[in-house]
């Protein structure tokens, strides 16, 4: 019996496709096999030893091995090490709390609808300003540590007339490789989940939509990235408004304990059957 008899085809060639701009990303960090397959093996562990318990029976070394095939002495070993939490970078949470604050609350927004640039420093306290912003999500952090930290990842910008702009209505640095990689765990981990929970009918579908076409042009490209973050960005907008009014609501409730992602994406590359074909063309007229 082959290693992948027993696995369905079109779920191989589902993990293989996604896998690949996984592993190109972790060559362009250095991160090799070996380093990958450590972490996956304390990961199977970690998953089948808290996700997948048999109710009432105590998780076992030896189930534990059967579910993953890591070797038991491993096991052994990953079940007794510490298991350490990765840290949230500040800037990433509070960042995106105060972005959400600042194109959700109607005082930070202009009439368009849209984040309004914030004076830095009020002496009217009544009016809003960056500062003002800051304090309605931590009293113990200076508005000035989070501008120079916002400055350093072009998350904002301050013109001649020391008004604060949010540069995107969304907390998206432009730099900061803790930052890119706290969102991009997060957003990844839930897509990829919302994706398993529909595959393996764990319950009720999740929502996971896309719109895809190819044979299109460089121009085509251009206008409908532009169409998508312009429509993209409302759909954003109208349900950070709505969350943030719920979570006001349900503020206190012993039952709200639950949180949800929602998120959009746009991307583009050559068309895979059109880059064959030119590649092909090349070699023959060789």
């Amino acid at each position: 019996m082959k290693e992948f008899d027993t696995i369905p085809p079109a779920l191989m060639a589902a993990f293989s496709q996604l896998l690949r701009p996984l592993v190109r990303m972790l060559l362009h960090f250095n991160i090799t096999y070996p380093v990958l397959s450590k972490l996956l093996k304390s990961i199977y562990v970690e998953v089948a030893e808290r996700d997948l318990p048999i109710s009432g029976k105590q998780q076992s070394d030896s189930r534990i091995t059967f579910l993953t095939g890591v070797h038991r002495k491993d096991v052994r070993r990953l079940r007794q090490q510490p298991t350490e939490a990765a840290a949230d970078p500040t800037s990433a949470t509070l960042g995106a709390q105060l972005v959400a604050r600042w194109t959700g609350l109607p005082e930070f927004m202009g009439q368009d609808g849209h984040p309004k640039p914030l004076p830095r420093l009020s002496q009217d306290t009544a009016k809003p300003s960056f500062e003002a912003l800051v304090q309605t999500q931590s009293k113990d952090i200076r508005a000035r540590v989070v501008l120079d930290e916002w400055l350093r990842l072009g998350v904002v910008h301050v013109d001649e007339h020391d008004q604060v702009w949010l540069n995107t209505e969304a907390f998206v640095p432009d730099s900061g490789l803790d930052e890119k990689s706290y969102f991009m765990g997060r957003n990844l981990h839930d897509h990829i989940a919302a994706c398993a929970h529909n595959i393996t009918h764990a319950g009720p579908p999740m929502l996971e939509r896309s719109v895809y076409y190819d044979s299109l042009t460089d121009d085509d490209i251009a206008e409908l990235e532009t169409v998508s973050k312009e429509i993209g960005m409302q759909a954003l907008q109208l349900i950070n408004r709505k969350a943030m009014a719920l979570q006001h609501r349900s503020d206190g409730k012993p039952n709200a304990a639950r949180r949800m992602n929602f998120g959009l994406y746009f991307f583009h590359a050559p068309d895979d059957a059109h880059h064959e074909a030119e590649t092909n063309n090349d070699e023959n007229s060789a």
